[in-house]
């Protein structure tokens, strides 16, 4: 065993009498309280409505989970139902056990969040650029949530950092594994501060700053999500195509997709007037 690790809760549930306390249900809660505060700060700081944003975080976290849940259970389909199921299908609706998926959560929370600006007359660009820091951010904390489910660890290394993970999670004895959860926790916080810092040095606005929020996030996530070794899409084992895990495909779509955004508004970005109903798009 080497000298140093980074070790594992021992455990990820507390109770209040019969009341559980949840660690992961914990992260996302101070992850969404801390993206809202930060994203109503921001709007506000453009001239915004004061609780706008807060309004059209309550649709917008309600069809973020269950997105996330939805493209979880879709993907990683066979762990709940089918003749090698490892869990009831019931539990699919078991969040706390882990298992909120970004991908899901950003596109079905987007329509709560168009539904929510069409019925303000908000300009959805707006929305989108103001938010994107606050989503970084809450990712950065979130991902937490996964250490003390002991889950998204990745390969074995003798790296200082390595993460410990008991047998009852698929860790073996006196081998330590990559934190792909601290990584990818590390990447957000610090895509956060850079997309703060590109909206004060650039013109980004009409959506791309949140386009630089994609290309950002899938371009981390892509090699953090090559070290994983926790399977996904199959249960014992993560489904690949030409070597890739499903959530590296889904990272290349959205980068080069991002990418095309950008290019394409490069110009009409900076001729046009920021869109604005309750407040200018953030830059």
């Amino acid at each position: 065993m080497p000298l140093a690790s980074m070790p594992s809760p021992s455990q990820g549930v507390w109770y209040l009498g019969f009341i559980p306390i949840r660690a992961y249900a914990l992260c996302f809660i101070v992850a969404i309280v801390f993206g809202t505060w930060l994203s109503e700060r921001r709007w506000r700081a453009h001239g915004g409505e004061k609780g706008a944003i807060s309004d059209i975080a309550v649709p917008a976290v309600i069809f973020g989970l269950i997105g996330a849940r939805l493209y979880h259970v879709i993907t990683d389909w066979q762990t709940y139902f089918g003749p090698r199921a490892v869990k009831e299908p019931y539990r699919a609706l078991f969040i706390w056990e882990g298992g909120l998926s970004i991908w899901g959560a950003v596109a079905l929370g987007g329509v709560g969040v168009w539904l929510a600006c069409r019925r303000r007359g908000m300009s959805l660009a707006a929305v989108a650029d103001t938010v994107a820091p606050g989503i970084a951010f809450g990712q950065a904390i979130a991902r937490w949530g996964n250490w003390f489910n002991q889950e998204l660890y990745g390969s074995p290394t003798t790296l200082p950092w390595g993460l410990e993970i008991d047998q009852a999670h698929g860790g073996e004895p006196g081998v330590l594994y990559h934190p792909t959860f601290l990584y990818e926790s590390l990447w957000d916080a610090a895509l956060g501060f850079g997309l703060i810092l590109a909206g004060r040095r650039f013109t980004l606005r009409h959506g791309r700053l949140f386009a630089l929020y994609v290309a950002g996030y899938t371009f981390g996530r892509f090699w953090i999500e090559g070290l994983r070794i926790d399977p996904v899409g199959g249960v014992d084992h993560a489904v690949t195509l030409l070597g890739l895990r499903i959530n590296q495909w889904t990272s290349i779509v959205l980068f080069i997709g991002a990418l095309v955004y950008l290019w394409a508004t490069r110009r009409g970005a900076a001729e046009r007037p920021a869109e604005r109903t309750d407040a200018a798009a953030p830059s």
